[in-house]
């Protein structure tokens, strides 16, 4: 058995210091967002004790997909290559970035650059998409980070990205592996308001229903959710996973992260999935939910 465990928008904080001509762009619009709402609704502390339980764990590999950091600063970039360094080696985590880690376009030079280790395949050389193949599973890594207007949080894979991942998917399908896409933008059609879109999504779609895949996940909504898209050979699970910094508060669960269980079936793969995380504030971590991840799927609640 193959123990995948995802995580997603830990928005590390807190912010490092800011100057002012540090705000005379887009991030003037994040700075305000997360100083009235975010910096109270997010936290280390969460983070801090989830990440302790998904080590206790031993997971055979974590897959983070992006919103690492909140306005693209140097220092938090910094910052979070130090957060993945302590949660596992570059062999042991794969990272995709997400639009706040490609806040300003010098962000994402400077994240490409710091967190190449994270983002590579296993060839070595940086790029997307990535692949590396851990047992009988194939990560595949795929951006959806692109810097944006102010007020929007829309992503896109690209033409040439989308080519290359439906060459890369068909051949390790060919392999008899089982494939996991992450990408930080849900894909499925509905799933996020027009700002914060994947703009390209049928795009990326129409390549999962061609070349298939049998796991697609993603981050980017601050909400865990199941919801499937068409592949060749029947529907395939898209999983989204909730802010692993978000604070649990009375009557809601904190941030979560999530454990895939994946081991061969007569006639294929199977995949268990459980969330762990705090039933309410102030609880301890533990099983939040668990169910058997296999098409047609329905919303979680």
């Amino acid at each position: 058995m193959f123990t995948l465990a995802h995580l997603s928008d830990p928005h590390l904080g807190p912010l490092p210091p800011v100057r002012w001509r540090d705000l005379a762009s887009k991030r003037a619009f994040g700075y305000v967002n997360w100083r009235r709402g975010r910096s109270a609704a997010l936290g280390p502390a969460s983070l801090r004790h989830l990440v302790a339980d998904l080590q206790a764990h031993r997971p055979d590999h974590v897959a983070v997909t992006g919103d690492l950091v909140n306005l693209g600063l140097p220092a938090e970039i910094e910052a979070a290559h130090t957060w993945l360094a302590a949660l596992g080696g570059p062999r042991e985590v794969s990272v995709v970035p997400g639009n706040h880690d490609a806040y300003l376009p010098g962000a994402l030079r400077h994240y490409t650059d710091l967190w190449a280790p994270y983002m590579s395949g296993d060839d070595g050389r940086p790029g997307f998409p990535y692949v590396r193949i851990r047992g009988p599973v194939a990560i595949v890594g795929v951006s959806s980070a692109i810097a944006t207007a102010p007020l929007m949080a829309t992503g896109r894979v690209g033409q040439r990205q989308s080519e290359v991942l439906a060459e890369r998917l068909a051949a390790l399908g060919g392999e008899g592996l089982f494939r996991v896409v992450l990408i930080h933008h849900p894909p499925a059609e509905r799933s996020t308001p027009w700002h914060k879109r994947l703009t390209d999504a049928a795009r990326f779609r129409a390549v999962v229903a061609r070349a298939g895949a049998e796991l697609v996940l993603h981050g980017h909504n601050h909400a865990t959710g199941v919801v499937a898209i068409a592949g060749p050979e029947g529907p395939v699970p898209v999983v989204g996973a909730t802010s692993a910094s978000l604070h649990a508060a009375p009557g809601h669960p904190g941030g979560s992260y999530l454990l895939y269980r994946i081991r061969r079936g007569e006639g294929g793969f199977l995949c268990d999935m459980e969330e762990r995380g705090p039933a309410h504030a102030g609880g301890a971590i533990g099983t939040l939910s668990r169910r058997r991840l296999e098409g047609p799927v329905s919303p979680a609640g």
